[in-house]
């Protein structure tokens, strides 16, 4: 089997990402206690001869926060962690810090500012970033502080604290926010440029500048006036403490960003609900006028929320690593999506065969050492995640014996853990406010690393013991200590006095970070996002378990949520995110600058592309949500290791089959026999899994159960229909499609579904789609005429095959087929006086919305003339080509591609505008 893997206590090639590593000497503890926790208990000091919180040099550190912050629990494994946690000792500011759009560092003398716009490849071609560069310093003049503080913070901003004995200075800043707000005492309001600006306005009190290629606005209070010197700018303060900066998406936004200059964002905060399969979020900014009455403010949305929201949003967007950022005018919105799927296991009695699936699980249940060796938090995981897979379908067989021996094992590895004093414990660091693990590993003691990634295997394990043994699971037996380590990494509660708020979830992100310091160039990282999920499953499966819908609801809106932002950021399943000089489909890991294909211990193609799967379980059916990207996924990844898998092979044929369940279950046909399973898999479970998906179909994630312990699958025309009842009664699912299914109590049951062949069919969405500019289509109509580049084909030929295209797209469509309709629409080009220039356009259609475009159509491209204006591009110009044969849309996708097929310049295709729609033949 593949060597343990390293994280980052390896080296890895990640050029300007990176900075030092390293452990340092153990820290002597002082005299443990004990602290009981229901039958188990945890230490509240470290063991003897272990390490907490250290500098890259072994030195103890404890939060760097402002008197007013002491005391509190401080978010570690976020966007800007680094304010908090000093990781070096010749660094007490910060490292860069990524908000997106901007990106931050703080140093002596105020806040760094950068909007970086371009990608860079580097690492080979493994890695795209879009690295901080400082475009201007904000501070106050003379200002010159020894560190920087967290003095303030929220769920997705912050407020970091300067003073030098004579100066003060606070800012905040956070996700989606196109303003810095600063408060300042004892100087003048001021911006140092990297390069003289350019005022292109000049307003007394407000001043647009242009710095880099990118435009800025700074405001100060009423009455007040910037004085432009070289690279520097001040501002008297007339007697007030206050004055923004913002970055604008273009000169002619200024007028816009004026009027919320002066309300300033204080708070932000995201609330959440699950109900009958629907997951919503509303995303909220609390503001203090500065000057008149407005409390309205700007915000911008990543794609994974914007996708998800109908809430209106302006034509304003930024560049971001994640793709592109639209602009809402408000101080809140609303996302709605249909809740990830989560079972215990896949349903038994789905063709495997019983007496071979008996067998491989008394391979595990009976070994030696069915933990594998593992001592420390992370392998033990592992182990124990090993182990749960196995149980459910021990019960399916009907074999109890088999069953309860495994049971017992979790259990005993479990009560151990969850034991002070032994080899093995949890202990609470009251400084840090953190449930750490001993032994230790991958720097989760001295870097507060991973622990979602290392607790989730816990919670998951314990979520299936509580399945089959409530009494374990109850608060006086083991379920505190269980609960404790989700308090540690998933807590809900923002007035928990004794860990944070949700530690290694960023809310507006929408997915974990896995560094406790976030001490990189690059900002925070995650490599795993599968073991992030794992962890949002096993709430889900626990809170079902011990009927704490609270918990169970939580799991729902993180799995939801990271499950669409692993598919845009990870996979780039629109293929919307990654630069086009990009060459890969995957990323393996994700920073705050962007991402990387590679990990931090091999190269190893398989485990780049594997490591954001597994471990494969009934809570990784989401990833079978866009089946293009696994299919792109899988084709990369035999293309990079020279053929199929081989270390990895058991995970990949997993993943595969969220996609293609007959050719993965091929594969394992053809290849079980000799291979050694990954540390977190068993043959039992790989071949149960691949063999139930060949025979039910892969996960379909157009519809949705009525609780969150459902799923759906399809076979070519069949779905079958899946739910788990955690309750002491029979229940009925209730299905998106009409269909309900009656489950026993503490059962999971399987069927075709009872009812009629579905609810009536939803209202038409449109048929007439304007393009606007970011890449929606829309039936909505009211904006201004604007374009959109659509980028050159660089002297190449692409007739019939995208370059580069501009890509607009509709979500959850319904439409009826118009017998005999086609497809029309008319696209306004123009290529200036650039000659030879020829526009090509293709329809495609994804029926269910399930990401599989059942239906594509390329038409011949359109030779524009070189003569300045506006020229009509339609479907007259005829078909190239189609794939599939149109059908019903049933909250499907429709998606329009215009790329350059011929030439060597840029054109221009009119967006915002109703003489620029594309018809869909639907009623």
């Amino acid at each position: 089997m593949p060597a343990p893997r390293p994280r980052p206590a390896a080296a890895l090639v990640l050029v300007s990402a990176l900075a030092a590593l390293g452990l340092g000497p153990a820290v002597t503890p002082a005299v443990a206690a004990t602290v009981p926790a229901g039958a188990g208990s945890y230490s509240d000091t470290r063991p003897a001869g272990t390490s907490g919180p250290t500098t890259n040099t072994g030195a103890p550190v404890t939060p760097k926060v402002t008197a007013a912050a002491q005391g509190k629990p401080v978010p570690t494994n976020d966007w800007w962690s680094s304010l908090a946690f000093q990781r070096y000792g010749d660094n007490p500011w910060s490292t860069p810090m990524y908000g997106h759009p901007l990106t931050y560092q703080a140093v002596a003398g105020g806040l760094e500012v950068g909007y970086p716009t371009s990608p860079a490849i580097v690492g080979d071609g493994r890695q795209y970033e879009f690295p901080h560069k400082r475009d201007l310093t904000l501070g106050l003049t003379g200002l010159n502080s020894p560190d920087t503080k967290a003095d303030a913070w929220s769920d997705w901003t912050v407020t970091p604290y300067w003073s030098d004995g004579t100066r003060t200075l606070r800012t905040t800043i956070g996700h989606g926010l196109p303003f810095v707000y600063a408060k300042g005492t004892g100087g003048d309001a001021r911006i140092t440029t990297a390069a003289p600006p350019a005022v292109f306005a000049d307003q007394g009190n407000v001043l647009g500048i242009t710095v880099a290629g990118h435009h800025y606005a700074l405001f100060s209070p009423t009455g007040t006036d910037w004085t432009v010197s070289g690279t520097t700018v001040t501002a008297g303060l007339g007697g007030r403490d206050y004055f923004s900066v913002a970055v604008l998406p273009s000169t002619d936004a200024l007028a816009t960003y004026r009027k919320y200059a002066y309300s300033f964002v204080t708070g932000s905060t995201v609330n959440w609900s699950y109900d009958a399969g629907t997951v919503r979020a509303t995303y909220s900014l609390t503001t203090e006028p500065k000057e008149g009455a407005e409390r309205g403010t700007l915000q911008a949305l990543y794609r994974h929320q914007w996708l998800h929201t109908t809430d209106p949003l302006t034509p304003y967007t930024y560049v971001s690593p994640r793709g592109t950022m639209k602009v809402r005018e408000a101080a809140s919105f609303s996302t709605s999506q249909r809740s990830a799927a989560v079972l215990p296991a896949l349903p038994g009695g789905t063709g495997a065969d019983t007496a071979r699936l008996r067998g491989h699980l008394a391979e595990v249940a009976n070994s030696a050492d069915p933990f594998s060796g593992a001592v420390d938090t992370y392998w033990t995981g592992k182990a124990l995640g090993k182990l749960a897979q196995l149980v459910p379908l021990a019960d399916q067989i009907g074999d109890t014996a088999l069953r309860d021996k495994l049971l017992g094992q979790i259990k005993g590895r479990l009560q151990d853990w969850f034991t002070a004093g032994g080899a093995n414990e949890f202990s609470y660091d009251r400084v840090w406010k953190t449930l750490t693990g001993y032994p230790a590993s991958y720097g989760s003691d001295t870097e507060l690393n991973d622990h979602h990634f290392h607790y989730g295997y816990y919670v998951y394990a314990a979520a299936i013991v509580a399945q089959y043994d409530p009494g374990w699971a109850a608060d006086s037996a083991w379920g505190t200590m269980v609960r404790t380590l989700v308090r540690d990494t998933a807590n809900p509660s923002r007035t928990d006095t004794a860990f944070p708020f949700l530690r290694g979830f960023d809310v507006y992100a929408g997915h974990s970070w896995a560094s406790g310091h976030q001490g990189f160039a690059a900002g925070n990282n995650q490599e795993s996002s599968s073991e992030s999920t794992n962890l949002s499953a096993a709430l889900v499966l626990w809170g079902s378990a011990t009927g704490d819908a609270s918990l169970r609801d939580l799991g729902a809106y993180l799995l939801t949520t990271e499950g669409e932002a692993v598919a845009q950021y990870w996979f780039d399943a629109d293929q919307q995110v990654f630069p086009g000089s990009f060459g890969h489909d995957t990323v393996g890991m994700v920073w705050g600058s962007g991402g990387a294909y590679s990990t931090w211990w091999t190269a190893n193609p398989e485990e780049i592309h594997g490591i954001n799967v597994l471990p494969v379980t009934g809570g990784s059916l989401h990833l079978g949500g866009h089946k293009e990207a696994v299919r792109r996924n899988i084709a990369e990844m035999e293309r990079e290791n020279g053929g199929p898998a081989v270390e990895w092979r058991d995970i990949l044929w997993e993943f595969q089959s969220f996609a293609d369940p007959a050719a993965a279950k091929a594969k394992w046909d053809a290849g079980n026999a000799g291979y050694t399973p990954e540390a977190g898999e068993s043959k039992a479970h790989t071949y149960h899994w691949l063999t139930a998906l060949d025979t039910l179909g892969a996960p379909d994630a157009t519809v949705i159960g009525s609780v969150p312990t459902s799923a759906v699958f399809t076979k070519g025309a069949t779905r079958t229909y899946a739910a788990h009842n955690h309750g002491s009664t029979a229940r009925t699912v209730t299905f998106s499609d009409g269909k309900s299914l009656s489950v026993p109590a503490r059962s999971t049951a399987t069927g075709t579904g009872a009812g009629g062949p579905g609810p009536d069919p939803e209202p038409p969405t449109g048929n007439t789609f304007q393009l606007r500019t970011g890449g929606t289509l829309t039936t909505a109509t009211g904006t201004t005429a604007v374009s959109d580049t659509v980028p050159s084909a660089q002297g190449g030929t692409y007739d019939g095959t995208p370059n580069r295209p501009l890509v607009y797209q509709a979500r959850n469509v319904n439409g009826t087929l118009r017998g005999g309709g086609s497809t029309a629409f008319r696209l306004q080009v123009d290529a200036g006086t650039a000659v030879g220039l020829g526009q090509q356009a293709r329809i495609s259609y994804d029926f269910t919305g399930d990401g599989t475009f059942d239906r594509t159509e390329t038409y011949q491209y359109f030779a524009t003339d070189p003569v300045t204006g506006w020229e009509e591009y339609g479907q007259a110009r005829g078909l190239r080509s189609t794939t599939g044969t149109l059908a019903d849309l049933r909250g499907g996708t429709v998606r329009l591609e215009v790329w350059s097929a011929i030439g060597n310049a840029d054109s221009r295709l009119q967006t915002g505008t109703d003489r620029s729609v594309l018809v869909i033949p639907y009623d």
